[in-house]
């Protein structure tokens, strides 16, 4: 039996707590019955965890504005100082808002990054890995600068299908697919063209447990700072210790967990457990260069253009409510059909409890 075979019978749901906000079941005011005992030494929470990550923004990370993957390499030195081993495949290039979209022919090159990130160098040092950084492109040869990229879902789908194996040699997998943490966040309408939480669907798809991890940016200057990246990344790791300790990792959905911008010195504001939101935050928007012409040309959505019908919540608890509204910690269940324990009952609904118990209490505050 594989590890992932395993998995899928021994660790307890992640999400059955998505139910509870989809169908208006209030968990318990008391803690749930919990039997986890600690697995592992606190220094290191996550030691022996093996971690397949990537993302939508590349491995470049060569952008002013932090926009094309310095995210990936914050999440990757927090998990190894937690323990964990950590593989990152990432795209190419850029591939925001790519969704699940897959490369259906063609050859899958791997190319390693040349040298280490500046100012991480030392990152994830003496993992039994070696905990390498791939980009994959599309092309025979060694990825050059103009290489079509692969697709978020790509890299997790090779990652899974062969490719740890081979490069890392993972035979039966990773515990967990870490996806991010993406440059800004993945809420509402936008989530089903979220390219970081496409990888994470690919992930449950293939038995594996996975978070879709995002950071808002600093609105005023189109940029990422550093500090939402690296605040983010210390909660994700405290946050996903926690979650194995009590075995709530899970296959059944991706966790998303959406971090509000701390550039200024403000802390975020203790996780809540959202749901998916309706809205719309931005989109894609076309306009024609000539009136008649054939040329349009693809721009952001703007909500202040538009009727305020489309841009108004109607999701009681959404996650853009709790992201930009209240500047907290949004944690919401996703699977392909955005609401994971509609149909959820009997145990489901105890494990959801359990797991909006511990995003609500004990969970890391910031």
């Amino acid at each position: 039996m594989t590890r992932i075979q395993r998995r899928r019978r021994t660790l307890l749901v992640l999400t059955t707590t998505a139910a509870l906000a989809c169908t208006g079941v209030a968990a318990s005011a008391a803690a749930p019955d919990t039997d986890a005992s600690p697995r592992t030494d606190r220094s290191r929470p996550l030691a022996g965890l093996r971690v397949l990550l990537t993302n939508d923004d590349s491995m470049r990370a060569v952008k002013p504005s932090n926009s094309d993957g310095l995210g990936l390499y914050e999440i990757r030195k927090a998990l190894c100082d937690a323990g964990a081993d950590v593989v990152a495949l990432a795209p190419w290039q850029v591939q925001s808002g790519k969704g699940t979209a897959v490369t259906n022919g063609g050859t899958l090159s791997l190319s390693p990054r040349p040298q280490p990130l500046a100012g991480y160098e030392k990152d994830c040092s003496g993992t039994p890995s070696g905990s390498p950084v791939y980009g994959v492109c599309l092309a025979t040869g060694p990825c050059g600068p103009d290489s079509p990229s692969a697709t978020p879902v790509d890299t997790v789908k090779f990652a899974l299908r062969g490719g740890l194996a081979a490069k890392a040699g993972w035979k039966d997998g990773p515990d967990l697919v870490v996806t991010g943490i993406n440059s800004g966040p993945n809420i509402s309408a936008q989530v089903n063209d979220s390219g970081t939480v496409g990888a994470a669907l690919a992930a449950i798809d293939e038995g594996v447990p996975a978070l879709a991890l995002s950071s808002s940016g600093d609105a005023s200057q189109l940029t990422f700072p550093v500090a939402n990246y690296r605040a983010h990344a210390r909660f994700a790791a405290g946050l996903i210790g926690g979650l194995r300790e009590r075995d709530l990792l899970t296959d059944r959905f991706a966790l998303k967990v959406d971090y509000p911008d701390v550039s200024a010195g403000q802390k975020a504001k203790p996780p809540v457990w959202t749901s998916i939101g309706h809205g719309k935050i931005v989109w894609h928007a076309y306009e024609a260069r000539t009136p008649g012409g054939d040329l349009f040309d693809i721009v952001p959505g703007v909500c202040d253009n538009e009727p305020a019908s489309d841009c108004t919540e109607t999701v009681g608890n959404a996650d853009s409510t709790a992201l930009l509204g209240q500047g907290r910690i949004a944690i919401a269940p996703v699977t392909a059909d955005r609401a994971y324990g509609v149909r959820t009952s009997g145990a489901g609904q105890r494990d959801l409890a359990r797991l909006k118990w511990y995003v609500e209490h004990e969970a890391p505050r910031s």
